[in-house]
């Protein structure tokens, strides 16, 4: 079968929000699986992908102060997650075989594109780690949501891409928000199954590992429950990291790192789940990041951090509200509540991340999720259904 392969351009431009956003939205669709899959993004995406790839060594140079080449050596040094990847998830890395050689790029410039939190990990930086997520279980005639603002390094504004995956005999069609090159970086699938995540950089980490990325396409990919929350508590995770996972209207959060998995539940009466960037039920924390432990009493946590006041941000607004609707989803995802560390960030360009994109997946009997290119406050969210559900 040839690949459906389309191209979406929206421009936004509009008074109603902050400032004017001129970024567009590339959506591709690609069919099969494996390294045909793979082999059609990197043919579609080639120009795209040789562009961030330079975008990312120059950024890696600039704020590392060494040669990208030279850091990207030593990160391979420090760490072979290829084994993981191949054991767990086998087509995925596949996948990305397909998407260096439809790019012609070489492997491991493409598979660093796709350990995005792992090198995160190896560079030992919290500042651009900022991803605010949401979720909100099925009440009555409402239908649930899971939601985040997917905050990357500046050098990643203007490769927003959506990504559908047609249906295959064993897999569902999905829809998957990524940039060129990247596997996933979250996304949903035509039953109703969704994740979102947020970076938790302080709990401790293995190169031994499953990578989030193939985490979350592994996910994605899934329909049947109990093996999806089976798979997120069983499976080595390489980084530290938080998963608000959607199941057909029930939503889940689960804090992972090397050694365990915790489910967070705040237990409000909304069944909401909220999250930052700070471990809030895992104590598994690495040794230099001990003020970040769960188990210390407030007032030893470092708690004027960025995360912790955008979670208090997020827990304001939907914690204890008797019902979440859609509408308070985006204007939570599009608040500045706290001037200095917003929900919502602009792309200053101070090599400090931004809002690269926000998501909303609405689990109702027709699932579909809406996007903005950006941060959500400069444009409007944009509908994306299910080939079946058109």
């Amino acid at each position: 079968m040839k690949p459906l392969i389309i191209f979406l351009s929206v421009i936004f431009c509009t008074s109603l929000f902050s400032q004017p956003n001129s970024r567009s939205l590339q959506m591709v669709s690609f069919s099969g699986k494996g390294y045909d899959l793979g082999l059609q993004h990197g043919r579609t995406l080639k120009n795209e992908i040789a562009s961030i790839i330079t975008a990312w060594k120059k950024n890696t140079s600039a704020v590392l102060k060494k040669n990208a080449d030279e850091v990207l050596d030593d990160f391979y040094n420090y760490g072979n997650f290829e084994q993981a990847i191949q054991q767990w998830t086998p087509e995925l890395y596949d996948e990305v075989r397909g998407i260096a050689d439809g790019s012609g790029q070489s492997f491991n410039d493409v598979l660093v594109l796709n350990l995005l939190d792992e090198f995160w990990v190896y560079v030992n930086n919290l500042n651009n780690h900022h991803c605010s997520g949401v979720g909100v279980p099925a009440q009555g005639n409402q239908p649930g949501f899971i939601s985040q603002n997917m905050d990357l390094e500046s050098y990643t504004d203007g490769f927003q891409v959506m990504m559908r995956l047609q249906r295959t005999d064993d897999q569902p069609e999905q829809l998957i928000l990524t940039h060129p090159g990247l596997i996933g970086l979250n996304g949903m699938n035509e039953t109703g199954v969704g994740v979102c995540v947020n970076t938790i950089m302080q709990l401790k980490a293995t190169s031994h590992g499953l990578p989030v990325a193939f985490v979350i396409r592994h996910l994605i990919q899934s329909t049947d429950k109990e093996k999806i929350l089976d798979f997120i508590q069983t499976v080595p995770h390489a980084s530290g990291q938080n998963y608000i996972i959607g199941i057909r209207g029930e939503v889940f959060d689960f804090e992972a790192s090397a050694d365990q998995v915790v489910r967070f539940n705040p237990m409000k009466a909304n069944g909401t789940v909220y999250h930052t960037n700070h471990p809030i039920a895992n104590d598994d924390v690495k040794d230099w990041f001990q003020e970040f432990n769960p188990k210390l009493p407030e007032q030893s946590r470092p708690t004027g951090n960025n995360s912790y006041a955008r979670f208090k941000a997020l827990e304001n607004r939907i914690a204890n509200a008797p019902e979440v609707t859609e509408m308070m989803v985006k204007n939570t995802l599009r608040s500045r509540d706290d001037q200095n560390n917003p929900v919502c960030r602009t792309n200053m360009q101070n090599g400090n991340g931004y809002t690269f994109a926000s998501i909303i997946m609405t689990m109702a009997d027709k699932p579909y999720i809406q996007v903005t290119s950006g941060p959500p406050d400069e444009s409007d969210y944009q509908r994306y259904d299910f080939t079946a559900n058109q």
